[in-house]
């Protein structure tokens, strides 16, 4: 499937990818560069949509299952260059590896599909069932799964296939995300008298010590959901001899399946019934960021995690193709957040994850990807399609 001609173009597909700066609210140079290599590599459908995802497609001549491979096109910054050995948006290969922002997480995977969809159409055609798609979604660093909505709006997926990096495993899973923010509300007072006055932050040390004594419940593959401080901040800041009358803390919950908005919230609400504070107010915030197309993703900070059984049909197919393809087809599950928060939590859709590279080499100085994974991960795309569209 891969001889060396098409290794070279993977490799270098990869390279121009990271190449393309996309940082979050950015991606609109890599959109246009993706267009043009969809166009080069005939695939039939390309839209870009209104939030600035871009989304392209080929189809069998049977009738089949909508298969979707996604793939994020931005990524956090590289902030700190002078950690880098080369430029960060160069692409740079060497020792086996294409080093730069985005090697790993995740425009490796998004170039492996790319030519696994290209060399797939080579080799059949449109003898096969089905259509396949890739997606590449904007903003997922910081809304994960929003820009994915109008994907699944436009695609209808049967089946999806995650690309973040699960080093070569079929990943059936991943715990969901809660940002939880707890407010305390005291009464001004020079610090001097603070008897006169009510201070929000010991109020908000008590509710921590409360929020000490949560016990998370425990999943046997994806682990615990967990409830971990994260930030506090007090108001006046600085305090110049105010004592203060607002303090609010920032908790990460990591979701497990089967626990919702009002199942998270009322857990906390009931382990702080009868703390001892004047007054206090629980919220999920709601983050809104601009995507390069001008529109706005808003979406309230809560992502449903997600499961499909190891003995769904959709895994046992990936299996069969991956060991077609020479892959052993291991199963694993993501410990951070993908855009299958949408797909799997939000639509039900069956979906896995399949990608080259590790989950550690993600948003590090110097990330990169190994050329060994770029390439089992495009055979492993390759077997994917073989076994989910039906041909050997």
């Amino acid at each position: 499937m891969l001889n060396e001609d098409r290794k070279i173009k993977l490799s270098l597909l990869a390279k121009d990818l990271v190449s393309v700066k996309s940082l979050s609210g950015e991606e609109g140079e890599l959109v246009n560069y993706i267009k043009k290599v969809m166009e080069f590599f005939s695939f039939q459908s390309i839209e870009i949509d209104e939030v600035g995802n871009i989304t392209g497609g080929i189809k069998g001549k049977e009738p089949g299952k909508r298969v979707l491979l996604d793939a994020h096109l931005d990524t956090v910054p590289a902030e700190d260059t002078d950690k880098w050995a080369n430029n960060p948006f160069t692409g740079d290969i060497r020792d086996g590896r294409i080093y730069g922002r985005g090697a790993s997480d995740m425009k490796g995977a998004l170039a492996a599909m790319l030519c696994a969809v290209s060399f797939f159409r080579e080799d059949y055609g449109d003898d096969f069932s089905g259509e396949i798609f890739i997606s590449g979604t904007v903003l997922e660093e910081f809304l994960e799964g929003v820009a994915a909505r109008k994907v699944s709006e436009k695609v209808s997926p049967d089946f999806v296939i995650i690309g973040e990096a699960s080093d070569l495993k079929i990943n059936t899973g991943q715990r969901g995300r809660a940002e939880v923010v707890l407010e305390t509300f005291g009464r001004p007072a020079h610090s001097s008298h603070p008897e006169y006055g009510h201070n929000a932050v010991y109020d908000m040390m008590r509710i921590i010590e409360r929020i000490k004594s949560f016990k998370p419940s425990n999943h046997p593959l994806l682990g615990e959901g967990i409830l971990e401080l994260t930030d506090i901040i007090s108001e006046p800041y600085p305090g110049a001899s105010v004592v203060p009358s607002y303090c609010r803390a920032t908790f990460d919950r990591r979701l497990l399946p089967g626990e919702d908005r009002e199942a998270v919230l009322g857990q906390i609400e009931e382990l702080l019934t009868g703390v001892d504070v004047l007054e206090w107010g629980i919220s999920l915030p709601v983050l809104e960021r601009p995507t390069w197309r001008g529109t706005t993703l808003r979406a309230e900070q809560f992502l449903l995690p997600w499961e499909i059984n190891r003995d769904h049909p959709l895994v046992e197919m990936a299996k069969k193709g991956l060991e077609k393809q020479g892959i052993e087809g291991q199963l694993g599950h993501y410990s951070f957040c993908t855009n299958g928060n949408h797909y799997a939590g939000e639509e039900n859709i069956p979906t896995i994850g399949f990608g080259p590279s590790r989950e550690t080499l993600a948003h590090i100085d110097n990330e990169y990807i190994e050329i060994d994974q770029l390439e089992k991960g495009c055979r492993g795309y390759y077997g994917l399609l073989q076994s989910l569209c039906g041909v050997e």
